[in-house]
């Protein structure tokens, strides 16, 4: 299948800015210019600004946006259960999560949706800016007009009630899960002394300030939503340090080393195109929430399952980011770009900029494994699609067979850029497959 892509719907550029720049009227799509937001079209309009702020609010990094895509997908899956939706709760399945408020005897699903997000995007995104905060608003007014106007006043208001009782008991829950309170970016205020640290340990690769010390060192103690514990998708210890010639780490070290020299264009672009840097993307957990947001416009897909794979795909990629984040401080081990100057070649860049924490596992490995075992066991082997998530970036879309094959070049793409040795690509994707099957247990809907 090609995807279709729906480009005035996915074009990211002006959203923002439009959103919190224009009267409500004149932001409002034409889709839903004549007739109340459907389910669908609330989800699709909510995600698609959710993706924005993370690209525009400065501590979501990879770990924390993820986060938030797991407690929206959570949001948004028990929004509809218990009205016309098959869907099953995952109170008593997932993290410690209770029972949840019951829906009530009429209600509206794109009303419930809504009050839902609003008041969810607005706890989870509240560092966001001045324009971020904006668009929030006038996102929630538009929506609350059309959906208003066209909803019976007592239907509406049990719609809205319960879509905020939902989304209180949600977000009390989060509170208690240890990554509700990011400081100073995720940066401790101590640094790290390169010289108190052996040749295997990481070591800064930045020469900003802030970034002295390791991103989140804590976040591996994140409780996650459907593992006892991180440690229950640990990982094997990396090869053994070595700088010995014909060893397993000097030659993991030396493939890095002499790819780059050897980068073709396609090489190159896949590189740049999985990079997912952020401030400048939805970052690596955004960008599979962008896939699977393409395909619901492609396919149409109805709300109940939007809601159920934006749950699943959620917790998938936040466990993901908390178990490799476990294994990265255990083994905190050295990045290609410091083992390399220091014993290989003292002059060697890598193609892309190394991120600040340690190298093993690979956080897009991990986390795109889990990814794709979890839409796969929700869509199918051999499915295919395309992904046009940077195409406004001025990057190529790029079509694939199927969502693991989406997932190894996702991999792949670090040892090109430069950031990371095989093992850490390799053991990534086998603790993301660990993750997606402890996703894949859930029972989500009533006919599963």
């Amino acid at each position: 299948m090609v995807l279709q892509r729906d480009a005035a719907r996915l074009r990211r550029r002006s959203l923002l800015a439009g959103l919190a720049s224009l009267p409500v009227a004149a932001a409002l799509p034409a889709r839903a210019a004549s007739s109340a937001p459907t389910p669908e079209a609330v989800l699709h309009d909510w995600y698609r600004l959710v993706l924005e702020l993370v690209r525009h609010t400065p501590i979501y990094s990879p770990p924390v946006a993820a986060r938030a895509f797991g407690y929206l997908g959570i949001i948004c899956h028990e929004s509809l259960v218990g009205g016309a939706a098959p869907l099953v709760s995952l109170a008593g399945q997932v993290g410690g999560l209770g029972a949840l408020p019951a829906a009530p005897a009429a209600s509206d699903a794109a009303s419930v949706l809504n009050a839902a997000l609003a008041a969810g995007v607005a706890r989870l995104f509240s560092h966001t800016g001045p324009t971020g905060q904006r668009a929030m608003q006038a996102m929630a007014r538009r929506m609350d007009e059309k959906l208003s106007a066209a909803t019976a006043p007592d239907v509406a208001a049990a719609s809205i009630a319960h879509g905020q009782a939902v989304v209180a008991h949600v977000l009390a829950w989060s509170e208690g899960d240890g990554g509700a309170v990011i400081e100073n970016m995720g940066f401790p205020h101590d640094t790290v002394d390169p010289a108190s640290r052996s040749p295997a340990q990481w070591v800064p690769t930045s020469r900003i300030a802030q970034q002295q010390a390791p991103l989140l060192p804590h976040w591996g103690d994140v409780r996650p939503f459907t593992l006892p514990s991180a440690a229950s998708c640990g990982l094997p210890p990396p090869p053994a340090y070595s700088e010995e010639p014909g060893s397993a780490f000097y030659l993991e070290a030396k493939e890095v080393h002499d790819a780059k020299a050897a980068l073709t264009d396609e090489q190159k672009l896949i590189a740049r195109f999985w990079s997912d840097d952020p401030m400048l993307s939805p970052t690596p957990p955004g960008h599979w929430i962008a896939i699977a947001m393409q395909i619901f416009e492609r396919d149409q897909t109805p709300a109940d399952r939007r809601a159920e794979v934006l749950a699943r795909l959620g917790m998938a990629v936040s466990d993901a980011f908390i178990c490799c984040w476990k294994s990265k401080f255990e083994y905190d081990l050295v990045r290609p770009v410091t083992y390399i100057r220091r014993v290989m070649d003292p002059k060697w860049e890598p193609l892309l900029i190394t991120p600040p924490f340690p190298e093993y596992p690979s956080g897009h490995s991990t986390q795109s494994g889990a990814a794709a075992g979890v839409l796969t066991d929700l869509f199918g082997e051999g499915f295919a699609f395309s992904d046009a998530t940077h195409e406004d970036d001025g990057l190529p879309v790029r079509n694939f067979p199927s969502f693991a094959a989406a997932a190894e070049e996702a991999a792949i793409s670090r040892l090109y850029g430069g950031i990371h040795f095989r093992a850490a690509i390799e053991q990534g994707l086998a603790q993301g497959a660990c993750v997606a099957a402890a996703v894949n247990r859930l029972t989500t809907r009533k006919d599963a």
